[in-house]
């Protein structure tokens, strides 16, 4: 069985996205400038040429893609970015929702989704069980936060890129980890 691994683009302060995140800016205002290493460089990665990065990181996140066969998220995530269109853009991996109350109608697509009402624990063994013997990414702030708090993170590996900082705002505690 693989693990449950926290790998995020985050600032040294903890933010993962920038201030007022919605359906058209789902990073937030400067929330961009985190994740620019996804989309800056001059080699798409050999899984989904959405992402353009230098040669380095290609080796390092096609490795991730390689190796994660579940995600888990947050349903606030999942409605900003509308359910991915149906299809997450890391391909063949089952996303796993953590919610209060499932969608009516889930996106269709090549993304299989399983939602979860009955908390983290839960979403950490149907995450584990979809992913078989490869490792469960943890998607975004809120879930990690739950994961660290209940002991259910194995993983958190750390890489760094410099970049100046757009935006500060300390009361924001949402995104937070």
């Amino acid at each position: 069985m693989g693990k449950v691994v926290l790998d995020m683009s985050m600032s040294l302060d903890g933010f993962i996205a920038g201030p007022n995140d919605n359906d058209e800016q789902p990073l937030g205002v400067g929330g961009d400038i985190l994740h620019s290493w996804l989309f800056t460089g001059n080699h798409p990665s050999k899984h989904n040429d959405f992402f353009k990065l230098s040669q380095k990181s290609r080796e390092v996140f096609d490795e991730s893609f390689e190796t994660t066969g579940a995600i888990i998220v947050g349903r606030r995530t999942f409605d900003v970015v509308q359910g991915w269109g149906g299809n997450h853009p890391v391909h063949g991996a089952t996303v796993v929702v953590v919610t209060h109350h499932p969608p009516d109608t889930p996106p269709e697509g090549s993304t299989p989704f399983i939602f979860v009402t009955d908390g983290i624990e839960r979403a950490v063994e149907q995450a584990k069980a979809a992913a078989g013997k490869k490792n469960v990414g943890v998607g975004t702030a809120n879930v990690a936060h739950q994961c660290l708090k209940d002991g259910q993170i194995d993983e958190i590996p750390a890489s760094h890129r410099t970049c100046p900082t757009r935006w500060r705002d300390p009361t924001v505690r949402s995104y937070r980890l």
